[in-house]
């Protein structure tokens, strides 16, 4: 360690907390602002926007509905290695540490200008953050600097024996000052302190206190049209297998909100323009208003693998969006419904899927409570038939009417179909893929979904043989997934089962492999597992 300079380990420490500050303040800015507003959550949504779609897959694939968590956490990683490198650059010129903030602070200015629908105002996070980060940069190595060190100790005199562990730093004017590690720890603390209480207070400010009391606050109107009880059939009750119903806390959630939007319901609208006749525009207490349906549906998501997870089945109730788009009425020629989310994602759903009878819905409700906030609170779309991509926007506040050939929704000129209609597929949910089953007797079971044409047989079979009926789950209607079974008397050795589906209208799921990209994986999907 050279005596002339304060070492780069309480360098990367000042860097650091004055980093934690920068955040902490940007997040106490933001839950005044608007979540938005937090360069974090800016800079992964951009980076979201900006990664290709098979990066994309992979993330979705190898992290699940951990990807965002991810995302930010590699962020903040990169944010902590470039505030410890500020730091060790500010030694010895705090100049070259306000030019490295001052550059961060651009990008972060950049990526939360650079969103939709945002404001000059939205900016005043960073900026707050990089000037707290400044001041905290310039203070911390000034407590390192330590006092002036006594001349005798400079030169070796009977003081030295007093300042055994305080390298000298060389202030302006060649004046001579101890490295006061005390001192820099003190400061590093306190800074941390203040840095934690700023982001505790900018989470409440944000606004997720408020809209967690809004929704318990919630009373929901009884349907106009219940939905059809769900057969005693239904569910086969089998271990391992899934529910017909899948709870709340259960149901998948892919979409690109880094942060969940926190709205309001006493401030939500819907928007409805573009090629319609008399421009439309519901307050929350205008859509419960309304005449609601109650309906089961299964939801699936593009990104969802052949026998993957992303694929849930609930009881929904809304407004059906045929009646509300009737009331602004629909121009000859419109063929498509670009709706956006509170923050600012797009989506492009197809008008005459949404207008030809099914229960397409603006959902307030799942599985008989007020939609939970990361499932799209106060309202979201539901569209039977159709990936989630091009029909199922959580946090639904503006529908333009409007033509394909016009707009184009968040994920198409990523390389994703205009249009998504489902696939139908099977799942093997029993056993499981690497399960050791005893030899004999057994019950191989699991789901199929065909939206909205519904599933009419499930066939399996095992190692390449011949194809067996399974028995079917009874079902509602042609709009959820179906529970299937088959018995299977397991012999001594390893084994392959494979299961497919053939919906309503007489097609079998094809055997061909292809991947999510662009309109949804095929194939069958098939575990490998031991008997002895």
């Amino acid at each position: 360690m050279q005596r002339n300079e304060i070492p780069a380990w309480a360098g990367a420490l000042a860097g650091l907390v004055s980093g934690g500050l920068a955040l902490g303040i940007a997040q106490l800015a933001a839950g005044l602002v608007g979540p938005g507003a937090f360069p974090v959550v800016a800079v992964g949504d951009a980076t979201v926007d900006l990664t290709p779609a098979p990066v994309k897959d992979f993330a979705i694939r190898t992290f699940g509905e951990n990807d965002k968590a991810v995302l930010v956490g590699g962020v903040l990683v990169v944010l902590a290695a470039v505030a410890a490198l500020i730091g060790v650059w500010s030694r010895r010129r705090l100049s070259h540490g306000f030019a490295g903030l001052t550059a961060f602070g651009a990008i972060g200015v950049l990526a939360v200008l650079t969103r939709p629908d945002a404001a000059l105002p939205d900016a005043l996070p960073t900026v707050a953050g990089v000037a707290v980060a400044a001041w905290a940069l310039s203070w911390l190595v000034r407590r390192a600097a330590g006092a002036p060190v006594p001349a005798e100790a400079r030169e070796g005199g009977e003081g030295a024996k007093a300042w055994p562990e305080r390298p000298a730093v060389m202030r302006a004017g060649g004046v001579a000052a101890g490295f006061d590690r005390r001192r820099l720890l003190t400061g590093a603390a306190g800074g941390v302190a203040v840095a934690g209480a700023a982001a505790l207070l900018g989470r409440q400010f944000g606004g997720r206190q408020a809209v967690d009391a809004a929704r318990a606050g919630v009373r929901l109107p009884a349907p106009a049209t219940p939905a059809r009880p769900i057969p005693a059939g239904a569910d086969l009750r089998i271990g391992g297998l899934s529910p017909f119903v899948t709870p709340n806390r259960d149901f998948y959630r892919v979409d690109t909100a880094l942060v969940v939007p926190q709205v309001d319901p006493r401030d939500w609208t819907l928007r409805i323009h573009g090629l319609v006749d008399r421009p439309v525009e519901l307050t929350y207490a205008d859509l419960l208003k309304l005449p609601l349906t109650e309906a089961d549906v299964t939801l699936t998501c593009v990104s969802n693998e052949v026998g993957g997870p992303y694929v849930g089945n609930a009881r929904w109730l809304g407004a059906r969006m045929a009646d509300v788009l009737r009331r602004a009425g629909l121009r000859s020629g419109a063929d498509m419904l670009l709706s956006t989310s509170a923050d600012g994602f797009t989506c492009g759903t197809p008008v005459d899927v949404v207008m030809d009878g099914r229960d397409a819905l603006f959902a307030v409700a799942m599985n008989g409570e007020a939609l939970p906030v990361d499932h799209g609170f106060p309202v979201r779309q539901v569209v039977p038939g159709l990936y989630g991509y091009v029909s199922a926007t959580k946090w639904v506040v503006d529908i333009k009417v409007t033509r394909f050939d016009t707009d184009q929704a968040y994920w198409t000129p990523r390389g994703w179909s205009a249009k998504g209609p489902i696939k139908t597929q099977s799942r093997i949910d029993v056993p499981k893929a690497g399960d050791s089953l005893p030899a004999g007797a057994t019950t191989i079971a699991g789901v199929a979904w065909a939206q909205h044409t519904g599933v009419a047989a499930v066939e399996v079979r095992v190692d390449g043989g011949q194809w067996r009926q399974a028995r079917l789950a009874e079902v509602p209607g042609p709009d959820t997934w179906r529970q299937w079974s088959i018995d299977w008397t397991a012999t001594p050795g390893e084994h392959t089962i494979e299961v497919r589906a053939t919906d309503a209208a007489g097609r079998t799921q094809t055997d061909r492999q292809a991947p999510s990209a662009p309109d949804g994986a095929t194939g069958l999907h098939a575990v490998k597992v031991r008997a002895a």
